[in-house]
């Protein structure tokens, strides 16, 4: 791939929040059927993915992820392109199926087993930046660090393994930095000058209407104030992390500080034992 054209943005760092991860459900005869011609050695139905925070856009910065899948599992190197994403998304506006428009990179799949997940990232071509691999574990079966989390994915019906990640793109060329300083706008709201198909007609601030209030804004590095059904990632749920790591210090300082304490005890315990012997050795070398 040739180098993009233009200079760098010198001491301009820009980053873009996402999310990846798998959820898996098991089957059920209730909500979530065995589908036809599934092998019955399959227990769940599950997806890996990547998207925005919120399901936000990504498209305009991350054109293309690979998921290597286990090898047991017919075509398990998965290719899905932003743009194919963005043609059936525009073929949806307007039209009468009921089908929202996809917002994330992602694969279905059904089985049986974990198995780590390679998800291989491709940038637009304006970045300049190489593409950058991650590894995931896809989680079947209940966990967490205590019973009661375990628990609570028992009872929701879902496995969640999903991860907060921080894209960084470090002086990016100029014409990169204008695609991602080119405005946050409302979620639901087009881009200036993108609208087309039979959606044309509407006009921005209708869709906008739409949105959630405390939405995060499209093409921004926001993440929402406070955690909602299905969006766990949040700046109250980063405060809620940031709090138990304080107090988890503050117990190993606690820990530390104890330790010493006896270390030191000790160390008086042994240099009395040291003077005693010593007493002891020196009044029988005199008798």
């Amino acid at each position: 791939m040739a180098p993009p054209a233009g200079k760098r943005v010198k001491g301009v760092q820009i980053f873009r929040p996402f999310v990846y991860g798998t959820t898996a459900r098991p089957f059920n005869d209730t909500d979530n059927p065995r589908p036809v011609g599934v092998s019955p050695d399959h227990t769940h139905s599950w997806q890996v993915f990547v998207k925005g925070v919120e399901d936000t856009d990504i498209f305009y910065w991350l054109r293309r992820v690979q998921f290597k899948l286990h090898e047991s599992i017919p075509n398990h190197l998965r290719t899905i392109d932003a743009e194919t994403i963005i043609k059936e998304n525009e073929a949806l506006t307007g039209g009468k199926s009921g089908k929202k428009p996809q917002r994330a990179f992602v694969v279905n799949e059904t089985g049986w087993g974990e198995f780590e997940i390679t998800i291989k990232l491709y940038y637009d071509s304006k970045s300049g930046e190489k593409p950058q691999t991650l590894y995931h574990h896809l989680r079947l079966h209940p966990y967490g660090r205590n019973e009661a989390e375990k628990e609570a994915m028992r009872t929701g019906g879902e496995v969640i393994a999903w991860t907060y990640e921080e894209q960084v793109f470090n002086e990016p060329f100029e014409e990169f930095y204008k695609i991602l300083t080119s405005g946050a706008r409302d979620k639901g709201t087009p881009a200036p000058g993108t609208g087309r198909g039979k959606g044309k007609g509407k006009s921005a601030s209708a869709l906008a209407a739409a949105a959630t209030e405390g939405d995060v804004k499209e093409r921004s590095a926001m993440i929402p104030l406070n955690t909602r059904p299905g969006q766990p990632f949040s700046r109250e749920t980063e405060e809620a992390e940031l709090k138990r790591l304080r107090e988890a210090e503050e117990k190993v300082q606690q820990m530390i500080t104890e330790l010493n304490k006896n270390v030191k005890a000790k160390e008086e315990e042994l240099a009395a034992l040291k003077a005693s012997n010593k007493a002891a050795a020196t009044g029988t070398s005199a008798a």
